[in-house]
């Protein structure tokens, strides 16, 4: 009798641990997905994820218009070298379509008043440094992102500050929060603000990333917004306790200027600009009416192309692919 009722006991601790193992199996089949006892596989991040622009199907233009005697473009003062460059690899493409940058030629109004221009029909394609907005994507507008780039923050050569800045207080420098130097750890010298001007997508771009859309300060005798969206201008301005922003590609090649890590990164480096990491970084683009021309939609082809992307390499901006 006795081993009769080990041998229950034995079953009955078998029968439970049995139940007990399929109950923790059932668990991690339940938690982890429908791979039983494995891990659930990771999905690949979309292109707007992982911050990569979304490639833009050029067939889906409507080309019904006229071929133009000239492809007028007016637009972001940020790739006007950009924009010179693609038209003269362009041109033997297409050697009979003339091509203009500015309004008047070679005198571009920034991307707001681009954007304004093409939507007036005085011009008929625009360079812009930041995305539509609703109203404009509304109105008929298309972009097609061209190039990456990023927003350099910069200092006079002789600037004492030699720290960097976090994205907060480069954001408390260009609401009037953060006034000295002293208050970011450098030298006891006020922070001379040189902003650019509203016409700028630039501009518009630093207020929606850096500002997060709220204003900047209002101009005082050390804060100082430009009526002209002029790089060179700016950066001349900026003397040894001045503060500005622009492309890097605007920059990178000045002897008299610094650049200003943001949160420890460089806007040098080109992986952080890929990934998103780096804070200020961006894409540029064309934009057409939705209804264009076969020469429009040639120019733009060529521009992603890549022949294109080697010219958006060229000038210092970071190709799409």
């Amino acid at each position: 009798m006795a081993k009769r009722s080990n041998n229950r006991e034995t079953l009955t601790l078998v029968l439970s641990l049995l139940i007990t193992l399929g109950l923790l199996g059932f668990g991690v089949w339940y938690f982890r997905g429908s791979l039983p006892f494995g891990f659930k596989q990771q999905t690949q991040p979309s292109a707007s994820q992982s911050g990569a622009p979304q490639a833009f199907d050029t067939s889906s233009l409507d080309t019904s218009l006229p071929n133009p005697n000239v492809l007028s473009i007016d637009g972001s003062v940020t790739i006007v070298a950009l924009m010179k460059q693609l038209q003269i690899a362009f041109n033997p493409v297409n050697p009979s379509l003339s091509t203009t940058y500015g309004l008047p030629n070679g005198s571009p109004n920034g991307t707001n008043k681009g954007i304004q221009n093409l939507k007036d029909g005085r011009v008929l394609m625009a360079g812009s440094s930041r995305p539509l907005r609703p109203d404009e994507a509304q109105a008929g507008l298309v972009q097609v992102p061209i190039a990456r780039d990023a927003l350099a923050v910069a200092v006079g050569i002789n600037n004492p500050y030699k720290g960097e800045l976090t994205i907060e207080q480069l954001k408390g420098i260009f609401q009037g929060k953060i006034t000295n130097w002293s208050q970011v750890g450098g030298p006891n010298l006020p922070i001379k603000v040189i902003n650019r001007s509203p016409d700028s997508g630039t501009y518009t771009f630093f207020q929606e990333v850096v500002l997060l859309e709220e204003p900047f300060a209002p101009d005082s005798a050390n804060f100082t917004t430009v009526k002209k969206d002029e790089t060179t201008s700016i950066l001349r301005a900026l003397g040894d306790n001045g503060i500005s922003y622009s492309t890097v590609s605007q920059i990178e090649n000045q002897k008299t200027v610094r650049f200003i890590p943001i949160n420890g990164i460089s806007p040098t480096d080109k992986t952080a600009i890929e990934d998103g990491t780096y804070p200020i970084s961006r894409v540029v683009y064309l934009v057409v009416p939705g209804k264009t021309s076969p020469a429009a939609k040639q120019f733009i082809d060529f521009t992603i192309s890549a022949r294109g992307q080697q010219v958006v390499q060229r000038v210092g901006f970071i190709p799409l692919k």
